[in-house]
């Protein structure tokens, strides 16, 4: 090596942590400073660039080579040959190795010069790496009082037995590991206890295993004693008593005494690792733990070592990226993305991985096809054991559940129930709702002691993990705490019932639900119940009940899900809703009635309008022949029938029904009741699409003032009168006023509602509008841009909304932003339309108007003259000459005519559109003035153009 080598840093795999010990050891006794780093390249960088990062530390780069260090990734023996020619070949003066295997590596880690230390003693293994650094190899003076070193890795410590063999495929887990470790060393004489806890499967055995292959070195004893039972845990402790060279009689109790009082006084050693192998009770064996210099690592699946001076290391699942790795090296076969799916699929347990990634390597199957497979339950011809995991799944599970039921039988019964609820929060609120005495077996859990101690039991054997959490806006003495059952599980549990016991579980289930139901879906303070509740509908089958109770649940959570914006949910319960109630009750029975309605405000909300009329329409029909037009189940269908004439263009069907819906609510319930204040709103709404703006805000005044006295000001019924006032005086051109009411809006609708939904949204929007028409495109292009992704994780891409505010994004970037950023938006823009309403809906015909004048922006003169004129012309004839949108159109293409050349065409045109506009929206709104200076000027310049505004109906 040209020049003495003074730094070193050590690269290794963390399944080689020992062998870097050692060999940082060896060199800083020789005046090396030294650095060890872990080598786990990222998958997503270029091995290159992993490589390069290692030159960026002083002096030489050690790596410590074996198979676990080229297969971290992992990644194929071309890439890693493409990577070694370009990095450390091009450097070899950077980079050295050793060798610590004889496995087969890439053929270009020969640019490592690795010098050979497998199966070679100490003290050559020190000589060969101190000749590859070109390091002296003199031997050092023994120092008096020298600390002793790492164990050479290749040697065995002095006593050693009953380790299960090392996984070669372990992966991960170096935190855990850093955690155990640093748990056992910094922990006080005597207390060095560590219990790796978790679920059976989670792979807590072969952690404990990977601890003692790393670390094992430093000790002068490890020995592994299973533990689950006391007497055979006696037993295999006692057999140490030889191993330490104990003399006691043949006895293994004298040998226990023994074993136990020298591991205390640390005679004839003091670093001594105990390993007791799934101590799921802990009362067992606590009392024969030893204490001492030493260390004791337990693995259990029972949390209550904590109460016998254990510190606790929780084993979770693994990570994703864990999963893939994990999955990738027990089926080469499968891509990354295929191995994510499974590890979704099994939830990262990997217990599941192992047994199912092997059988599937061993399969032509496809992933998508096996996760169809394992939704009907785990099947043991489908999982391949292995000697690292050798129990099956479902074998593991079973004696687990063997073991529950000699202790606490309900605690069965009880897991059994909670598999209809969803498995991913089981509120705990939930069981002390369910109704025990109805389910054979569980009578005992009525007492809410017992109930508490089936749940305990599940803990304690980690079949459920607690999750505690508190709530936004509520203190830590009301946290809310809920069951968290992996899924594999939870489809165990179903899959084994009978039908009498499935029927039974599953009505207790909804029983429970029901009653935590207090039917008040419109009220914001019980959102969050009603999100707590909606993820158990499914499980527990409430679309097969007729239990009133359960229908009322239904019904208000369809509600819950309408007012808070989760539309596609809502719909998700409501299409299989209507088939299931239909067969049990009938087609005309009143609950059929309730679901139409829910299930049409529901399309309505996202704009399938056409399919929301055939529902409220065939409900308004029939109503109305069997009981009048006068009844309240028919003005409610009507009233939905009306909302669906607006979102179909039909501006004055819409009107004619809405005054005849309210005035019909007026005679039967009168002014205040909240049904007849929601027909006045929906009245002002039909206003408002006709162009009649000033009356719409008349009558929003009125809705609003009404809806404050009846609801309170916080009531989202009130904010939405608040919202349509704002609007209606912006859409009459006074934008400082609205813009001033619409800042206030939109701070009540977040404090009330939240940002997180769609009302919350509209007012966001239309304050970025003021600001927009008032002449600040700049500022309103940054603002709708962030209303409209707000919108889009909220909504998705195919929603009304999303659709109204991307149009106004695009015209702000026309204006202010980005051109080609802005056509694409426009092109969105009109392809959702057309494919929503169809070619011949006013929002279609005006959209396409603004991508004419996009086109005109970026110089299609031709195409965009042509769009905008047929905007006019076609906004005319489908609503009227005289509607605010036909007169804006009708401005754009008197624009267009004068920009062209044709000032005759572009007077005539102007002159009487002006007229039109000044009749409907007075002298000094902006549409009004705009057509005056057209006319005053007659130049090519002239006003700028006017941007279409679709609008909520």
């Amino acid at each position: 090596m040209p020049g003495p080598v003074d730094h070193v840093t050590i690269s290794f795999a963390g399944f080689n942590r020992a062998w870097a010990a050692w060999i940082g050891d060896r060199l800083e006794r020789r005046g090396v400073t030294v650095v060890q780093q872990r080598w786990d390249p990222p998958v997503e960088v270029p091995l290159e660039d992993s490589l390069r990062d290692l030159t960026l530390a002083r002096g030489q780069v050690l790596a410590v080579l074996s198979d676990w260090y080229f297969q971290l990734g992992p990644r194929g023996h071309e890439e890693w040959n493409r990577a070694l020619r370009e990095v450390v070949a091009a450097e070899p003066d950077r980079f050295a190795a050793v060798c610590v295997t004889v496995s087969a590596l890439p053929g270009a880690a020969s640019a490592f010069g690795a010098a050979d230390l497998f199966g070679v003693g100490a003290e050559e293994a020190e000589r060969r790496l101190l000749v590859r650094l070109g390091l002296p190899t003199d031997p050092l003076p023994e120092a008096v009082g020298a600390r002793q070193g790492p164990r050479y890795p290749a040697d065995v410590p002095e006593v050693w037995g009953g380790v299960p063999r090392r996984n070669t495929r372990f992966t991960g887990r170096d935190e855990l590991l850093a955690a155990t470790y640093e748990a056992l060393h910094e922990a006080r004489p005597g207390a060095g206890v560590v219990a790796l806890h978790g679920m059976s499967g989670v792979g807590k055995t072969q952690l404990a295993a990977e601890y003692v292959y790393r670390f094992g070195s430093e000790y002068d004893v490890v020995w592994w004693v299973p533990a689950d039972r006391r007497s055979f845990y006696r037993q295999k402790l006692a057999e140490l008593a030889p191993e330490l060279g104990l003399s006691t009689g043949a006895e293994y109790g004298e040998r226990l005494r023994a074993v136990r009082d020298a591991l205390r006084r640390g005679e004839p050693h003091s670093h001594w690792l105990l390993v007791l192998d799934g101590a799921d009770e802990p009362e067992h064996i606590w009392d024969l733990v030893p204490t001492g210099p030493g260390h004791v690592l337990i693995t259990s699946r029972n949390p209550e070592w904590s109460e016998h001076n254990s510190n606790l290391v929780e084993v979770p699942v693994y990570d994703r990226e864990e999963s893939v790795a994990f999955i990738r090296r027990r089926a080469p076969r499968l891509t990354p993305y295929d191995s994510g799916r499974l590890a979704e699929a099994l939830e990262d347990l990997p217990l599941l991985l192992d047994q199912t990634a092997g059988w599937l390597n061993d399969s032509d199957m496809s992933v998508e096809e096996y996760i169809e497979l394992l939704e009907g339950g785990i099947d043991q011809d489908v999982v391949k054991v292995s000697a690292d995991f050798p129990l099956a799944f479902q074998t593991a599970w079973s004696i687990l559940l063997n073991k529950l039921k000699e202790t606490v039988p309900e605690s069965v019964g009880l897991l059994r129930l909670c598999s209809f609820f969803a498995p991913d929060s089981i509120p705990l609120r939930l069981l002390h709702e369910v109704a025990w005495d109805t389910v054979v077996g569980l009578e005992a859990l009525t007492d809410p002691d017992r109930l508490d101690q089936a749940v305990q039991q599940l803990l304690r054997y980690s079949v459920v993990r607690l999750e505690t959490t508190v709530p936004p806006g509520r203190g830590a003495a009301d946290p809310h705490r809920a069951l968290h059952m992996h899924r594999m599980v939870h489809r165990m549990m179903r899959g084994e019932l009978t039908a009498a016991d499935h029927a039974a579980c599953a009505d207790a289930a909804r029983g429970a639900l029901a009653a935590v139901d207090r039917g008040q879906p419109s009220d914001v303070r019980m959102w969050t119940t009603y999100a707590a509740l909606t993820p158990h509908l499914k499980w527990a089958e409430v679309l097969e009940s007729t239990a009133p109770a359960v229908q009322d649940l239904v019904l208000d959570c369809l509600r819950y899900m309408y007012l808070s914006g989760e539309y596609g949910s809502g719909i998700r319960l409501a299409e299989p809703a209507m088939t299931s109630w239909t067969a049990l009750l009938g087609a005309t029975h009143p609950r059929i009635w309730d679901l139409g309605h829910h299930y049409a405000n529901l399309l309505r909300a996202i704009g399938d309008y056409r399919t929301s009329e055939r529902v409220e329409r065939a409900a308004a029909d029939y109503l109305a022949a069997e009981h009048g037009e006068h009844d309240l189940e028919h003005l409610r269908a009507a009233g939905g029938l009306a909302a669906d004439l607006r979102g179909l263009g039909r501006y004055d069907e819409a009107l004619r029904l809405s005054a005849s819906i309210r005035d019909r609510y007026l005679t039967v319930l009168g002014q205040e009741d909240y049904r007849t204040l929601n027909a006045d709103n929906n009245l002002a709404v039909s206003l408002r699409l006709l162009g009649r703006y000033g009356e719409a805000l008349e009558q929003d005044r009125r809705t609003l003032a009404l809806r404050r006295s009846v609801l309170g000001g916080q009531a989202p019924a009130t904010l939405y009168s608040e919202l349509n006032c704002a609007i209606d005086l912006r859409l009459l051109g006074h934008h400082r006023e609205a813009e001033e009411a619409l800042g206030q809006t939109v701070r009540r609708h977040l404090a009330a509602v939240g940002a997180n939904n769609p009302q919350t949204l509209r007012a966001q929007h239309n304050l970025a509008l003021c600001r927009y028409f008032a002449g600040d495109p700049a500022a309103a292009r940054s603002a709708l841009a962030r209303v409209r992704r707000d919108c889009l994780r909220l909504l998705g891409e195919h929603h009304p909304l999303l659709l109204l505010i991307t149009a106004s994004a695009a015209c702000a970037e026309r204006r202010a932003g980005d051109p080609d950023r802005a056509l694409l938006l426009h092109e969105q823009v009109v392809a959702g339309y057309r494919s929503m309403l169809g070619d011949e809906h006013p929002y279609t015909i005006g959209t396409k108007g603004n991508l004419g004048l996009m086109r005109w922006t970026l110089g299609e003169r031709d195409v965009a003259s042509q769009e905008i004129e047929r905007a006019g012309s076609l906004m005319a004839e489908t609503l009227r000459e005289g509607h605010p949108w036909s007169i804006g159109c009708a401005l754009n293409a008197t624009i267009i005519r004068m920009r062209s050349g044709r000032a005759g065409e572009a007077y005539e045109l102007g002159r009487a559109n002006g007229r039109r506009a000044a009749a409907l929206l007075g002298t000094d709104h902006p549409l009004t003035v705009a057509h005056r200076q057209a006319e005053d000027r007659e130049r090519a310049e002239g006003p700028d153009f006017w941007d279409f505004e679709p609008q909520i109906v």
